[in-house]
């Protein structure tokens, strides 16, 4: 399975019609967008709607410069899967997560953010590979080093060390896009608005 995953593009068009140019390219087979697409949360009309016309599977969560009722409104209208509050499986992968950081315009307190990571983990527990999508990235990792004002998070750290994903796809921190590290065996990808196209 070939992915794409991006978040932070905050309302970008440019950046938006570059990942979907890229999407088309590159043949992926599902897009994950981890959260703060929007500014201020006006979520740009182009967002989702160009990566379905061309066949492509997408996955969202929200950051913290939207609410969850756009991005229940969004996931509902363009029927993607939304990673907040449901866990998906394609292939014996399974995809949970949540959106949300615990400052910013719209604020998820840590204790919420790990309750649904562990809500959703439980119905994918099984798969035979595990992708974590949250718009926050670990509390304690290299990522975190990058920016004195946005603390990584508590709750995924913990929820990493608890469920054991493969993988983590993250965002908010946009200094340190790009950064890949691991913690135990879980590859951290901070994937930001440049993106990341990877392999399960």
């Amino acid at each position: 399975m070939k992915v794409l995953a991006f978040s932070d593009v905050h309302g970008d068009h440019s950046l938006i019609r570059k990942h979907v140019e890229t999407a088309k390219k590159e043949n992926v087979d599902l897009v994950i967008i981890a959260g703060d697409f929007s500014v201020l949360d006006q979520a740009p009309q182009n967002l989702i709607g160009p990566f379905k016309a061309i066949g492509k599977k997408v996955l969202v969560v929200h950051g913290n410069h939207e609410s969850e009722t756009t991005l229940e409104f969004l996931s509902e209208s363009y029927k993607v899967g939304n990673l907040n509050k449901y866990a998906v499986e394609y292939d014996g992968v399974g995809f949970f997560g949540a959106g949300g950081a615990s400052i910013g315009p719209f604020m998820t307190p840590e204790k919420v953010i790990f309750e649904r990571i562990k809500n959703g983990h439980k119905y994918v527990s099984k798969a035979k590979k595990k992708i974590m999508v949250t718009h926050s990235h670990p509390s304690g990792s290299l990522m975190e080093q990058f920016s004195n004002i946005v603390p990584g998070s508590e709750s995924v750290r913990r929820a990493i060390e608890q469920f054991h994903p493969d993988i983590v796809v993250c965002g908010h921190v946009h200094e340190a896009q790009g950064i890949e590290e691991k913690i135990g065996n879980t590859r951290v990808i901070n994937v930001s608005k440049v993106g990341k196209i990877f392999d399960i």
